[in-house]
């Protein structure tokens, strides 16, 4: 059992990329089941590499009537992070971070981030997106981690609630699907295969 308050966290406001409005985020979930991807950073590889992955449902989400909803930390990075298309879906920023902190997704600090990034896990990820011709940058906020919330339509409950534990943890896809009780028809991305230091693609 979830212990997602939906009421209280329905209330936060985010700010919609395109349009600058700002709306409540239970508003997203009103009409409609919504899969949302809370990011780390725009820029962050990994982050890049799991918005392609999830991106990949979009289609089957869309036919089963499910929104697939971005939400970023903050505004650094999200023109660029648009304009090359990592993410299918629409995008809005947690200007305040309150969601961030009511859904239990960590922030580092200046001495636990450094090894956090550097893990092997990090590392695998990182390796398959840039075979995948997909790059990050080191601007905005290094400390934030991000996670998943799958809520059911009119907030009847939380489907999923998925808190990473290191800035490489990602849901697979069959999770997701699972979750939301669809069936759908993609290949999720071979990660690499890593001993000690040397990785395979």
């Amino acid at each position: 059992m979830s212990s997602v308050n939906l009421t209280s966290l329905g209330a936060n406001q985010l700010k919609n990329t395109t349009s600058g409005e700002m709306v409540e985020i239970g508003s997203l979930w009103q009409e409609q089941t919504v899969v949302l991807f809370f990011l780390r950073r725009f820029g962050c590889q990994v982050c890049r590499w799991m918005s392609a992955e999830v991106s990949k449902l979009e289609k089957d989400l869309k036919a089963n009537g499910v929104a697939l909803i971005g939400i970023g930390p903050e505004e650094t990075g999200v023109k660029e992070f648009m304009d090359v298309g990592f993410f299918k879906g629409d995008i809005y920023i947690d200007e305040k971070k309150q969601c961030y902190k009511d859904l239990g997704f960590k922030r580092y600090n200046a001495v636990n981030v450094i090894p956090a990034a550097m893990g092997k896990k990090v590392r695998e990820i990182a390796s398959k997106a840039s075979a995948e011709g997909i790059h990050g940058n080191f601007n905005g906020d290094l400390l934030q981690s991000g996670g998943m919330l799958i809520v059911a339509k009119g907030g009847e409950k939380v489907l999923l609630h998925f808190v990473q534990k290191s800035p490489a943890d990602n849901i697979s896809l069959e999770d997701i699907t699972k979750a939301l009780g669809i069936s759908a028809n993609v290949q999720a991305g071979e990660k690499p295969q890593c001993n000690e230091d040397v990785c395979t693609r």
